[in-house]
């Protein structure tokens, strides 16, 4: 689960949305959809700053309220012909296996993605784990790091089970790290990328919570120095940070940045990313599930309309510096700030990290990423130009 402190609470007084009448006519945008599908919202770990405990949703649905029959009426009716992706999301996605495997079995043509802390991922039947594209696990950074926020002993158990498991795993194992300890090092993500050999790719996201104060700015600007440098540096071999890959990318291909999200945010949430909980209720955005006014569907009523998550005039977006690689980041983070007019989550949190990809992409350009693009091997181009792993995450940080 992505890390953050949601600063206003008033919107989940908000009456929840109704199902209408009619659908819309197409409310997922483009040919693909994600559909992520929340199997519990048990989990076997307590981290300490889970997201899902926003609204006091972490543990509150334990059991699916719909079948295999109604999810297959809702996609027969609204995701007819369009390419569907799906991830398994939590709580902890692996404690309800037999969900899992029913889905993969009912829609075998479907891709698949797992979201998993990591600690049961060696329970998985090998014809699970080689339908996977993609699997994310949860880690936040070496071992003082994640145990501080996980609990003493599970970096060293996640790390053994993703190395037990992945010649099993036919796609690509991708570590998922919300940064949020300024005093997270060069090294601990480095040593994600090269010292465990476990993971394909590393994504990060800042984290969305009160953690910008003080020189935490700084210090994580430090790092992102010597992370870009360490990206840079060779142009035969790819240093597989897909935030630092997705900004280059969306820098030299800049219509890269829009094919797959309509030129909308590439956290997806306004085009086709559907989020179902347990009970049947559908979602935009997975940090988003405890205000009832964000439903967009449900499984049983076999309802969906278009995300309630847009771009607006209050946000500031197509007036900064970042806008055409950036593409809004997090929507989100946009809604809190700029239409809730949460002044403090807008100054603490959102501020400190448009900051931050603001300098990110300051020190790529310093790198002159078309120059070091046209030296990269065809087989590096090919990776930063085509990742399949940036379908199954949100590229920005």
């Amino acid at each position: 689960m992505q890390k953050e402190f949601m600063l206003n609470q008033s919107i989940e007084s908000a009456a929840p949305r109704q199902a209408p009448s009619l659908s819309d006519p197409d409310p997922i945008v483009g040919g693909r959809v994600e559909l992520q599908l929340l199997t519990t919202l048990k989990c076997n770990l307590k981290c300490t700053y889970c997201s899902l405990g926003v609204g006091d949703v972490l543990g509150s649905q334990t059991e699916l309220e719909y079948d295999i029959d109604q999810l297959a009426a809702f996609v027969s009716r609204h995701l007819r012909n369009k390419e569907v992706y799906v991830t398994f999301y939590g709580g902890e996605p692996t404690l309800n296996l037999d969900m899992m495997q029913a889905v993969m079995r009912r829609f075998p043509e479907f891709r698949y993605q797992l979201q998993t802390n990591g600690t049961l991922l060696d329970n998985l039947p090998d014809w699970m784990l080689s339908r996977f594209s993609n699997v994310l696990v949860s880690i936040d950074g070496g071992e003082t790091t994640t145990d501080g926020y996980r609990g003493r002993g599970i970096w060293r158990q996640v790390v053994k089970n993703v190395g037990n498991v992945r010649s099993r795993v036919a796609g690509t194992v991708t570590a998922r790290v919300t940064w949020g300890n300024p005093e997270t090092t060069f090294e601990e993500l480095d040593g994600l990328a090269s010292a465990t050999k476990a993971f394909d790719y590393i994504y990060w996201q800042f984290v969305a919570d009160e953690k910008y104060g003080g020189d935490s700015i700084e210090q994580r600007k430090q790092v992102l120095v010597r992370l870009i440098d360490r990206f840079f540096a060779a142009t035969d071999t790819l240093y597989p940070f897909v935030p630092i890959m997705g900004i280059v990318r969306n820098k030299v291909l800049p219509t890269r940045a829009q094919e797959l999200y309509a030129g909308l945010t590439q956290c997806r949430v306004s085009t086709h990313l559907i989020n179902v909980m347990p009970d049947g209720k559908i979602f935009p955005c997975p940090d988003m599930m405890y205000a009832p006014q964000m439903q967009m569907g449900e499984i049983q009523g076999n309802w969906l309309t278009k995300s309630p998550l847009q771009p607006t005039g209050a946000m500031p977006c197509q007036r900064c510096e970042a806008f055409s690689w950036c593409r809004g980041n997090c929507m989100k983070n946009l809604y809190l700030a700029y239409v809730k007019n949460d002044e403090r989550y807008r100054r603490n949190v959102v501020e400190p990290i448009c900051e931050l990809v603001k300098f990110m992409g300051r020190e790529i350009d310093r790198h002159d990423p078309h120059a070091w693009f046209a030296n990269a091997t065809l087989p590096v181009r090919r990776q930063i130009t085509d990742a399949e792993i940036y379908e199954y995450v949100e590229i920005m940080p």
